[in-house]
């Protein structure tokens, strides 16, 4: 197991060379949803700040 791990003594490249590949493809499973989430949320801001808007700038109903 020992051998294994040492790699023929390349270990320090090659244990290396795997974490960065995991954290990339940790890296772009994780980031659609946080765009995804970051995206709603202007759009939620937007829509608010359009209504917002809306109805400041309707007229008044008229008083009986």
């Amino acid at each position: 197991m020992q051998t294994f791990f040492a790699m023929g003594g390349y270990a320090a490249y090659v244990w290396p060379a795997y974490a960065v590949f995991f954290i990339v493809l940790i890296a772009d499973t994780i980031a659609p949803g946080v765009r995804r989430r970051r995206v709603l949320h202007e759009l939620r801001a937007r829509l608010a700040r359009q209504s917002l808007r809306q109805n400041r700038n309707s007229p008044a109903p008229p008083s009986p």
